[in-house]
């Protein structure tokens, strides 16, 4: 296959997938400076709300996976069954807690089967505005600022209990001085209501995030196979700036993990003016290709450059990656050929 450009020509982008996660425990702020100072482009905290309706970054609402919540008895009685985007989900709630309580627990490692747990009980859950200021303070002197890549999180569930999340997001990022579309920020979503809600008050860049399969959560009746083929597209493009796609959407693997031939999905998007950031790029042997493997021990690391360069073959305009350390120069290096 011939190397595809971009859709504008400039380089990809790496945006640290909540920080450089495959170091440091995810959506800390230790793990977006380690993305930083690895050259990272954007940094990607995933936001939820507390009972109080602050922003905080946390992969999900619920946080016995990624904090030591279970280990307070303080909190015990706040363990509950939830019933989030149509599925049971037992734990702890951010939306149980304020802030000053969620301040009291510290972070863990979510995969440390891979990753191993040194770093667990060292880091607070970060307030979005603690991560804007940490890119306040690391952008001083720079000629290309390190922008921010929010995802909104179960939006329609938050907006049902009170808690939504458009408001204080744009308020905040208003007040740190992002404006207008070529902004370092991109706002993203698994569902579509809040994009198209976001989009009707700002004009900040925004992308719609798809996986392989099911559907955005606030339109039961839409898939993201129907909104990833051509037609999809152009009616994404009338709200967003791009598409975040599930990897396998572009280079399917086959059923023992080798890569498959690519996917129209990427020409398609660009014919539509919109962008693909594809996810995520990890470089344990448990997420790499057959190919790219360094051995059968799934914690060990294999070659993630090589994985990434077959993807920018694509034209891919940016990638989310858990490891900048590898990302950014293996970007450099592919882009530059």
């Amino acid at each position: 296959m011939a190397a595809q450009s971009t859709l504008d020509g400039k380089p990809p982008i790496v945006i640290a997938h909540r920080g450089a996660s495959g170091e440091r425990p995810e959506h800390t702020l230790a793990s977006y400076r380690l993305a930083i100072e690895q050259g990272a482009d954007f940094i990607e905290p995933d936001l939820v709300l507390t009972k109080d309706g602050v922003l905080v970054a946390r992969h999900e609402n619920e946080i016995s996976e990624t904090t030591d919540v279970a280990d307070h008895p303080e909190f015990a009685a706040r363990h509950a069954t939830k019933t989030i985007d149509g599925k049971a989900v037992t734990g702890w709630f951010t939306e149980d807690f304020t802030l000053a309580e969620l301040k009291t627990l510290r972070a863990k490692e979510r995969i440390p089967r891979l990753r191993g747990t040194a770093h667990d009980g060292q880091y607070e859950i970060p307030t979005f505005a603690e991560i804007l200021d940490l890119l306040v303070a690391a952008n001083k002197g720079r000629d290309h600022p390190v922008g921010v890549y929010p995802e909104t999180k179960h939006p329609s569930y938050f907006a049902a209990i009170g808690l939504p999340h458009e408001a204080p997001l744009l308020a905040i990022l208003e007040k740190y001085g992002y404006r207008g579309r070529t902004a370092p920020v991109f706002i993203q979503s698994f569902e579509v209501g809040n994009l198209k809600a976001i989009r009707a008050k700002s004009d900040l860049p925004l992308i719609q995030l798809m996986d392989g399969a099911g559907g955005p959560a606030d339109d039961p009746k839409a898939t993201y196979a129907a909104m990833a083929n051509p037609a999809g597209l152009k009616a994404v493009a009338a709200y967003a700036d791009g598409i975040g796609p599930n990897k396998e959407m572009i280079i399917p693997r086959g059923a023992i993990g080798t890569l498959g031939d690519p996917t129209s999905l990427v020409r398609d998007a660009h014919a539509a003016g919109l962008k693909v950031h594809p996810w995520t790029f990890r470089r344990e042997n448990y997420f790499l290709p057959l190919a790219d493997k360094g051995g059968l021990n799934p914690a060990g690391h294999g070659d993630l450059a090589a994985e990434i360069k077959t993807y920018l073959r694509t034209g891919i305009d940016g990638l989310f990656s858990d490891n900048p350390r590898e990302a950014v120069p293996a970007v450099k290096e592919g882009a530059s050929r």
